[in-house]
């Protein structure tokens, strides 16, 4: 930070109006700006609006990751039949670039928050499925247990593997969190009128870093934000995970 404020200061003193390395007061007085003054198009405040918007497509394109990651992922680790069919099929998708399939999410769901969501599941979703497959697998020994007590296989999987399976599931969504803001930055520049990422594209054609350089690290501050978050959920529900892992 130092280095880059000295380098910044020398470039502005060559040439006041330089714009590739603002000064840290540019950016402090742009950002603030974003944050407390109303859009004069919209009347409202842009920083709290792109935020708002970003981060509930982020949530619900998690959560629905995480639902259907869990529920596939533990249904192919119970039944090895559905482990069988379903695996090649989740190891070849989940190879697939998910950028790649936006502009078919574009024609499909169209340019609203449907296609940016759509993204972050594809993205994630067969990341969890696999993640949670295998720590079923890991499992596999206190299943064999169960059932020579007698439990059937929907008390193995409610009651003795899914409690255990959450605060994996969770690991699995903060392994996943920093790749769904890179699909929801994505999605948002190529066709989107809000948010965080749209913000970002719609202002580098004036090569306005003053502001394209705090959304950066605000979007950071952000993930870092819910990543805490979650390992706070985790060790809050959870506490004997923690000490399990040492």
């Amino acid at each position: 930070m130092i280095g880059y404020y000295i380098i910044a200061l020398e470039r502005h003193e060559v040439n006041p109006k330089e714009k590739l390395m603002p000064l840290p007061t540019q950016m402090i007085d742009k950002f603030s700006d974003l944050a407390t003054e109303p859009s004069k198009r919209t009347g409202e405040i842009l920083l709290v609006q792109d935020t708002v918007t970003s981060v509930k497509r982020i949530v619900v394109g998690m959560i629905l990751s995480a639902v259907v990651g869990l529920t596939v992922g533990l249904s192919m680790g119970l039944f090895p039949g559905i482990g069988a069919l379903l695996g090649p099929v989740i190891t070849f998708t989940s190879n697939i670039v998910p950028t790649a399939l936006l502009p078919l999410l574009l024609i499909i769901l169209g340019v609203g928050d449907a296609s940016k969501i759509g993204l972050i599941f594809l993205g994630t979703v067969f990341i969890i499925t696999r993640t949670i497959y295998a720590d079923t697998l890991v499992l596999r020994k206190q299943i064999t247990k169960s059932l020579t007590l007698g439990a059937s296989q929907l008390q193995i999987g409610y009651e003795i593997m899914l409690p255990q399976l959450m605060p994996r599931l969770i690991d699995a969504l903060k392994l996943t969190l920093g790749a769904a803001w890179i699909f929801l930055v994505a999605a948002e520049a190529i066709a989107g009128t809000e948010g965080l990422g749209y913000r970002i594209f719609l202002v580098r054609r004036y090569m306005a870093m003053d502001l394209i350089i705090p959304y950066v690290l605000w979007i950071t501050v952000l993930a870092i934000g819910m990543d805490t978050l979650l390992t706070y959920i985790r060790n809050k529900l959870y506490p004997w995970y923690k000490a399990e892992q040492g």
